[in-house]
This record gives C-alpha cells, structure tokens and sequence, in this order.
C-alpha cells in the first residue's frame, strides 16, 4: 500500500528591494541608449559613407528649350551628398532655376540614381517693363506666369507684347487670348497689349493702329470688342483705308479713324446708320 506524505511546498520568494527595481531601470535606459546611439552611428555612415554615390542623373520629361550639357553646368554643381544624404527639394530647387525649366520632380532611384522630370515654360508673350520705351527682358508662359530667359530665344516666334501692373500678366494674357479671334475677323492682330495703373486698357495693332477699350472688367471690354468688329465694315465700307485708331471708351458707340478719314458713330450696332465725315 503506497504510503501517503504531504508534499513540500517551497516559500514564496522575497520580493526585490527598490534599489534592485532602480538598477533594472537605469540598466534598461542604458541598453536603449546605446542602441539608438548605434542606429544613429550607422545612419550617419551611411549619410556620409563614399559607398553609396550618385552615379547618374537621368532626366524625363520636356527638353526642348534645354540640353544635357545645359543642366549639367547650371544644376549639377549645386547637387550635394550621396545617394542618401542628397536633399531632393534642394535638387528640385537646383533644377527649377535653370532658365525655361518651369517645374522639377527630383526622385531617388536604388541603388545609385536620380530620376529627374522636367517641365518646361512655354512662351505666350513677352513681358515688358514699366518704361514703354525699353525692351521686353522677361517673357509669360501659357499659364500667366511671368518668367526669366533668354528673350532673344523666341524672337522668331512673332509672340504679343503685354505690358501691366505687376500681378496682372495672367488677366492680360486672358483678354488678348479673347481679343485674338475677334480681330482676326478684320484681318487685324495685336502686336502689344497695355494696362495703366488707373486700370485702362489699350490695343496696339500689327500695322501700328490703336485700339482703346477703356477701363472695366473682361466682359464689358470685349463686348465693345464684339461691338467694334460687328459694325466696322459697315462704318468703313466707302472708304478703301486701313485704321489708324478707333476708341471704343464711349457708352453709346465708338469713334475711329482712317488713313486720312474720320468716322463717327452716334450708335455703333448692327443695323445703325453711321454718318461718317471726311477729315479737312
């Protein structure tokens, strides 16, 4: 018959002393501390590490204003670090300073490149300063925004002149793109478009005449525009002259100005009877 005994059960053990929970502690935040330390060693090598260099550049995207040896002698210098350590906004920023570049997206690309999209201006008009009389020294891309390049470029490309306040290339390059077609119906082209500081607006033509539309906003000044093209013919048909000025600033009709003629018309619509007068 087995024997029977009451089996030993050990004491629970004494809890640890605060010191002991005070020495894990401080043993804890040093075994963290090292290893941050080394992660951040490790980092900083691989930042500054010659191993990992940018071996090439490859560019995507628009190149008809620019070239490869054009970028690399205004954006290359200005790229520092390697592979890791290169700083992508000041890379975009390196390539968006390179005249005719409108915008740049820098990407990094393992192990060793940098893949760089370009977008380019496109000129819609050259850009003159406040004295009528100077050259135009910067140029409008086709969204309104007023930027840096060689004008001589784009010489050849018979582009409008427009001439404002600052801040207002893109409504100017709005109303010429609405002037353009209305003209044209006359076999007329603007050459320069002004906007005064008092907000008046003024039409300078290919053949050099001069247009007036006065001030208000695009609306009223293309529905003088429209008036203008609607009735010129009609206001001119006797008269075998090309224009030399019309001004279309008077509420209830225009006044314009032939070659040696004058015509004035009390109500500038279709189906008014112009009454014209030879100049003396």
């Amino acid at each position: 018959m087995p024997s029977l005994r009451r089996a030993h059960t050990p004491a629970p053990a004494a809890p640890p002393s605060a010191d002991v929970r005070w020495m894990n502690a401080v043993a804890n935040v040093i075994f963290v501390a090292v290893a941050l330390g080394a992660v951040a060693a490790a980092a900083l090598w691989l930042l500054r590490a010659p191993a990992f260099p940018i071996r090439s550049i490859e560019l995507e995207g628009e190149m008809l204003r620019n070239s490869v040896p054009t970028l690399r002698a205004n954006a290359a210098p200005r790229l520092a670090g390697n592979f890791f350590s290169v700083d992508l906004q000041r890379s975009r920023e390196a390539f968006e300073s390179v005249p005719w570049v409108r915008r740049a997206e820098v990407r990094r690309v393992w192990p060793d490149r940098l893949v760089v999209r370009l977008e380019e201006h496109h000129a819609a008009a050259l850009w003159q300063g406040a004295d009528e009389d100077s050259e135009p020294e910067r140029l409008v891309n086709d969204r309104g925004e007023i930027f840096d390049a060689n004008v001589g470029d784009v010489q050849d490309d018979r582009l409008p002149t427009l001439q404002g306040p600052e801040g207002s290339a893109a409504q100017m390059l709005a109303l010429y793109r609405r002037l353009k077609p209305q003209l044209a119906r006359l076999d007329m082209a603007v050459d320069s478009l002004h906007l005064s500081t008092r907000g008046s607006w003024r039409a300078e033509l290919d053949n050099g005449a001069t247009i007036e539309l006065g001030r208000g906003d695009e609306a009223e000044l293309m529905a003088r525009a429209e008036r203008f093209v609607g009735t010129y013919a009609e206001a001119t048909g006797r008269w075998r002259a090309p224009l030399d000025y019309a001004d279309l600033r008077h509420s209830d009709g225009y006044a314009i100005r032939l070659r040696g003629v004058t015509v004035a018309l009390a109500a500038a619509r279709p189906g008014a009877n112009p009454h014209p007068a030879k100049t003396p």
